[in-house]
């Protein structure tokens, strides 16, 4: 008799196990799901802001044509974050690109004509309404990932993490200490 309430303990500790287990485990799967449809909603506002960037560097190049050394760094930089692979890279490759277009914009200042044309103004409002989708979609993704990480870092579940290797997350942050500087304002 005590044999069998002993099974039954044992038994009933088993199932509760493996009911934490799956549950643990699916927890850990519907988040890191989450990481990556934030991270796809992200690269889509991306692919607007790459498929932008043509249509502003040739209207530049039409008026600032000895301007060709900032014009180059804007296409390769854009060339870098299409191409690149990991969630790191492209944190990397996005904030050097931000650099470039920011000084496509400081060349801009130097022509009036430019500043003036219906064309570059239309593509630099889209290109500023991209700029927001894409702060909004990384504070999601970097949210997501957070969450993820936190999850997987923490006791018990991290044990299951460890079984099951599931690996941390890079946030999308800002590189460039340009970036962090407070900015100067003048009257």
């Amino acid at each position: 008799m005590i044999g069998w309430i002993i099974f039954g303990v044992v038994m009933g500790l088993i199932v509760l196990f493996v009911i934490w287990l799956i549950g643990t485990y699916n927890s850990l799967i519907r988040r890191r799901a989450s990481v990556d449809e934030a991270f796809s909603a992200m690269d889509v506002c991306l692919k607007k802001r790459y498929d932008l960037i043509p249509n502003l560097v040739n209207t530049v190049k039409g008026y600032a044509k000895h301007e060709s050394e900032t014009l180059e760094a804007v296409i390769k930089a854009r060339k870098l974050a299409m191409g690149a692979s990991s969630d790191k890279e492209k944190a990397e490759a996005e904030n050097m690109l931000t650099g470039t277009l920011k000084s496509l914009f400081k060349v801009t200042e130097a022509y009036p004509d430019l500043k003036a044309n219906a064309n570059f103004m239309s593509l630099q409002n889209k290109l500023s309404e991209i700029e927001t989708e894409i702060s909004n979609s990384r504070r999601y993704y970097n949210a997501c990932v957070r969450s993820y990480n936190v999850k997987i870092q923490t006791i018990p579940s991290n044990i299951v993490a460890k079984w099951f290797k599931f690996e941390e997350r890079t946030m999308f942050e800002v590189d460039a200490p340009e970036e962090r500087k407070n900015v100067k304002v003048e009257f």
